[in-house]
């Protein structure tokens, strides 16, 4: 299967012929976390904890590129076997998906102009379009507590990126580790900064971001399970964290 899917299907780095194959939907689309890089690779956080996590489980990955409003539906019906994508641990996706625990944990913040004068407050964003990925947890945030508040609706974060340089939208609600890496420190990010206090509240953004697997996968679960916390002992997450940010990204 991987020898005609190329560009869908990368064979992770630490595959050992015979072992135990694991289908891993990624993004590709959410630097640093997934991202493609100028050869057409698969690359950042998530990718690097993927290949961490099947080694310490002694299996091999296959990388499956994933739009995101995809990621649910490909792993119900077996096109991956698991999910790392930076999905947050939500009551709605956990009737439906069976998520290990939590893997990483970063808030969510809005990002405008710096001298635009924004809160995040009803007041402050009134008569703004506020640009989010739509299907995430942020448009959940942003549709529950800012209903008058006009939304830009995108497939990415990077597409909302572009708008947000471009002016055609007014602020972004975006994950706030991706957001200073993939904008506000790139040239296109300059002139803009975060408003308002980081948001992590549990309503909307569960309790980190986990794996998500189908239903009945025990067994693996407890595997995935015991290989973050190995990582996180054993210093590999740090080491990992660290090519990415300056903070770790697993949270309290």
């Amino acid at each position: 299967m991987r020898k005609f899917l190329p560009a869908a299907m990368l064979l992770c780095s630490t595959a050992l012929a015979g072992a135990e194959e694991l289908k891993v939907c990624v993004e590709g689309a959410y630097p640093p976390m997934s991202m493609m890089n100028e050869k057409g690779e698969i690359v950042g956080m998530d990718i690097d904890l993927t290949n961490a996590l099947c080694a310490e489980i002694g299996a091999s990955c296959a990388l499956v590129k994933t739009d995101w409003d995809a990621m649910i539906p490909s792993l119900m019906e077996g096109k991956c076997d698991a999910i790392i994508a930076s999905m947050s641990i939500t009551p709605e996706r956990a009737q439906i998906v069976a998520f290990t625990e939590k893997y990483l944990q970063s808030p969510n913040m809005f990002i405008g102009r710096a001298d635009a004068g924004m809160t995040d407050t009803a007041e402050g964003l009134a008569g703004k379009r506020v640009g989010v990925q739509r299907g995430t947890v942020a448009n959940d945030f942003m549709a529950g507590e800012f209903p008058e508040v006009e939304l830009g609706l995108y497939g990415s974060e990077e597409e909302i990126y572009l708008d947000l340089a471009a002016g055609r939208v007014d602020a972004a609600f975006v994950d706030a580790g991706t957001g200073e890496t993939a904008f506000l420190k790139t040239e296109a990010g300059e002139g803009f900064a975060y408003f308002g206090a980081p948001h992590i509240e549990e309503k909307y953004f569960g309790k980190g971001a986990g794996i998500a697997l189908r239903p009945g996968e025990d067994d693996l679960r407890e595997r995935l399970n015991g290989a973050i916390l190995t990582i996180r002992d054993n210093g590999k997450y740090a080491e990992i964290n660290n090519k990415y940010f300056t903070t770790d990204q697993y949270g309290g």
